[in-house]
């Protein structure tokens, strides 16, 4: 049999609608059954050349006279390859865009934090997004040895996670293909909470005798929408405060300092308090109104961006119970409207 150097891009194309069509329906696949893909605009005369060409070269065989082609060993070994191929440039792809997008997103919180303490001359803190209700994107799984496989899961946010399985021997890659398309059959658009007992039960019987690897890609999927990470904050202003008497005097300011620097706290404040649903928006927080101890003299007013569906963070600015809430209400507004139009550019 000839190699896959032999097979031009639209003899490939021709082969992976024969296959894909095959799959669907299980029936031998015509020229004119083929034709009718928008994607290859060819007419039925061209596509049974290039049928004869792929029957010649053993990827697909006519099962008896006068009907249509099916996929051979070959030709779904050649599909198989090519697909996991693609998936792998996809997977790494995402990640070093990830990768690139999180570096450049560090870069403008940071400087939105600054900007925003020079220009209202209180403290102010800013957080990393939040992905709440993630739906799972996509999943492969690709064998790592003989004893492990690989389970890239990608989630709301374009998060990639990666998990290692453990198998009691090496699957082929037809199995890993369908494998591969009932999970993402079957888990794709879903978040954690629509992933019932149900949906297991379907997704553990189609694996059959490959049941216990679904259970355990499942446990991975699990862990991958529950992102658990740590919030990051980032702050900027913090001797702002010694503008203010009522605020640096005796330790106030230094346990105001202290917060910031420390993180915890505000890390507190924004998980048990901005968080909520109702608390969306702008909000002020004047003196004990606010479960930090160390701010019941200031103020803290937020509001929450979203970037897209899901991915949300929080702005505050922290300054004496006598800040100009005006200008700082507004600052806010005009921020948390044009930060999402800014990360889109980054």
């Amino acid at each position: 049999m000839k190699g896959l150097q032999e097979l031009d891009e639209r003899k490939m194309k021709i082969l992976k609608a024969i296959i894909q069509n095959y799959l669907e329906t299980g029936e031998p696949v015509g020229s004119r059954t083929i034709s009718k893909y928008s994607d290859l605009k060819l007419s039925s005369a061209t596509i049974r050349n290039e049928m004869s060409d792929l029957e010649e070269l053993g990827y697909i065989i006519q099962p008896h006279t006068s009907a249509g082609r099916i996929p051979s060993d070959a030709g779904y070994r050649l599909y198989v390859d090519e697909l996991m191929k693609s998936k792998d440039r996809e997977v790494t792809e995402m990640k070093e865009f990830m990768i690139q997008k999180v570096d450049k997103m560090e870069m403008l919180l940071k400087q939105v934090a600054k900007i925003l303490a020079s220009n209202t001359n209180y403290a102010t803190m800013i957080t990393s997004p939040r992905f709440n209700q993630n739906k799972l994107k996509f999943i492969q799984l690709s064998q790592m040895d003989a004893a492990h496989i690989l389970a890239v899961i990608v989630v709301d946010g374009n998060i990639v996670k990666n998990r290692i399985i453990n198998t009691d021997g090496e699957l082929d890659n037809e199995t890993m293909l369908k494998l591969n398309m009932l999970l993402n059959t079957c888990l794709n658009g879903l978040t954690l909470e629509d992933i019932n007992l149900g949906i297991i039960s379907k997704l553990k019987f189609q694996a059959g005798e490959h049941g216990e690897i679904v259970e355990h890609v499942l446990d991975a999927v699990a862990e991958a929408i529950h992102i658990d990470e740590d919030l990051e904050i980032y702050t900027s202003g913090a001797t702002n405060i010694f503008k203010y008497p009522e605020l640096s005097s005796g330790g106030t300011a230094s346990e105001l300092i202290s917060a910031l620097e420390e993180k915890q706290q505000l890390i507190d404040f924004v998980t048990d308090t901005v968080s909520d649903e109702d608390s969306h928006g702008i909000q002020v927080y004047i003196g004990n109104e606010t479960s930090v101890r160390t701010m019941k003299d200031c103020s803290v007013v937020t509001a929450t961006y979203e970037l897209e569906e899901g991915v949300q963070g929080t702005i505050g600015i922290i300054g004496p119970k006598r800040m100009d809430y005006e200008h700082v209400v507004n600052t806010l507004k005009t921020l948390k409207a044009q930060l999402d139009a800014i990360y889109k550019k980054t």
